[in-house]
């Protein structure tokens, strides 16, 4: 993690409102709600600012930085008080294009902007950015609504990640459009993944490995998390003419063969063996329409029992989503369950800091959101309770391990009627989306709880590779007597675990 990250931890955890120890506090009387376990602190953003907030940094004087989609910057004095009416905003940059990515690294701040990264500076230290320069511009633009840029922070080997999207939903008109491009600390780009059609965020899980969002449309028969492993394929063949150009073969090879139009996911995997496919599929209007930003839990649990999670938000549902994910044959797979709704626009940019804070940025121009509000900056904070969910959902060969952030009432969690299971895919395909496909229902022939009451093991007569597995556990209670906060978890079964697991 680079090391400007750690400059405000000390700060920030005296400032949180959240500070008063879980042991002192006490659940609220009747059911619970997501308030009881993470609060929402929103910002009084001044009339005369369009914050659609695309893009959230932490800088070492102590304020947060904000990068619209307007192309302003703006620093966010006391961002971390408990009363976030105190917070005083003071425009840092402007005349920038659409800013969807901000990295603090040495000494510059980076700004991903939609026709290339540049990098900023207060030279003379009186609030406002006073150098400019281009970082790296190899990527195209012409215009085109649809050609978004996001940029990643800094990762330890010095390389910042962009994703460009596509022009329009199914052509790369401009260079490199639908391409993953890594640029290492001279400014250097190296084209990295191909395939990609329309990021809407960027980051890294605890170890490193870059993942992204992309969005249901061709080629993407809903939205998904997607891990950009190195010279992979992303799945849409739209910018496959970038082959051509000698930096991109020179670092990915030969392109990819094209993948089959209404086939499935999983035998387009088998296929094609650059073929990188998501590790985690988003079931359309279940966990949203329009995924976004991505932060990892890396706070060494001052944000909650998530530890070393990533958190996703939804554009258009105005949520936050969880994601656990695994390792399975050497691919990233996993689980997606509902985290956090209510916030007051579309969920656009989230970013965790080491006190615990999730900052959260939205916008609802020209996508819509059920967040009310055209642009909306927000503070999520754990109050220190632990809410009763489902915490992991590993795949073992004849079924799925679920685990708890408290013990489970053994009677209801070992009974196979607490649970309904069903599983589906999409098409892979060259036209806009998909519906659920090839739906079947497993039998959970029986479930075992574990002696200290915080798993169960379901095993499974009929897993499907390739589906999502459905997995609804709304009898299930606690030692206490709850229901789980949240019932429903989406696990999408690429690869099956060997038998020794």
């Amino acid at each position: 993690m680079p090391a400007h990250l750690h400059v405000l931890t000390a700060v920030c955890i005296a400032a949180c409102c959240s500070a008063v120890p879980a042991q002192e506090r006490t659940e609220a009387p009747g059911p619970p709600t997501e308030d009881d376990y993470y609060r929402l602190l929103r910002f009084e953003i001044p009339a005369t600012m369009n914050l659609e907030a695309g893009a959230i940094e932490v800088m070492p004087n102590g304020t947060l930085a904000v990068g619209t989609r307007r192309g302003d910057i703006y620093a966010v004095h006391n961002a971390w008080s408990d009363d976030p009416a105190g917070a005083e905003f003071e425009l840092f940059a402007s005349g920038l294009h659409e800013v969807l990515g901000l990295s603090w690294h040495d000494g510059w701040l980076y700004v991903t902007q939609r026709c290339e990264v540049s990098r900023i500076r207060d030279s003379d230290e009186d609030g406002v950015a006073d150098e400019f320069e281009t970082f790296n511009d190899d990527w195209g633009i012409n215009g085109d609504y649809h050609e978004y840029a996001f940029g990643s922070p800094f990762d330890d080997e010095g390389n910042m990640w962009a994703v460009l999207c596509l022009t329009g939903s199914f052509n790369s008109d401009s260079k490199y459009r639908g391409w993953c491009l890594r640029i290492n600390r001279d400014g250097k780009s190296v084209p990295t993944c191909s395939g990609i059609r329309s990021p809407g965020g960027i980051g890294f899980n605890s170890v490193q490995d870059v993942f992204y969002t992309d969005n249901q449309g061709p080629w993407n028969g809903t939205c998904s998390l997607k891990w950009l492993r190195p010279s992979s394929f992303q799945g849409h063949p739209g910018g496959f003419k970038w082959f051509d150009d000698p930096a991109a073969a020179e670092s990915l090879g030969s392109r990819p063969a094209e993948p089959v139009s209404g086939s499935r996911i999983m035998t387009e995997a088998d296929r094609i063996p650059e073929y990188e496919p998501p590790a985690i599929l988003f079931p359309y209007k279940k966990m949203g329409q329009s995924a976004s930003g991505v932060a990892c839990d890396i706070t060494d649990g001052r944000f909650g029992p998530f530890v070393e999670q990533i958190f996703v938000g939804d554009q258009t549902f105005s949520t936050v989503m969880r994601c656990f994910l695994e390792k399975v044959d050497g691919h990233y797979q996993g689980a997606c369950f509902p985290f956090r709704e209510g916030f007051g626009s579309g969920t656009l940019s989230v970013r965790l800091t080491d006190d615990g804070s999730m900052f959260v940025g939205g916008t609802n121009r020209g996508w819509g959101s059920r967040g009310t509000k055209p642009f909306a900056l927000e503070r999520l904070v754990w109050t220190g309770t632990t809410p009763f969910e489902m915490h992991e959902m590993r795949a073992k060969p004849d079924g799925f391990e679920v685990t708890f952030t408290k013990p489970v009432n053994v009677s209801t969690a070992s009974d196979p009627r607490s649970y309904t299971l069903q599983t589906y895919t999409y098409v892979f395909q060259s036209s806009y989306g998909s519906p659920e496909v090839d739906h079947t229902t497993p039998t959970i022939t029986s479930v075992d709880v574990a002696a200290d009451g915080m798993s169960a093991r379901l095993r499974i007569d009929g897993l499907q590779r390739g589906h999502v597995h459905e997995l609804s556990a709304t009898e299930v209670r606690s030692a206490e007597g709850h229901p789980l906060l949240h019932a429903d978890a989406y696990y999408t079964l690429n690869y099956m675990p060997a038998a020794s697991n």
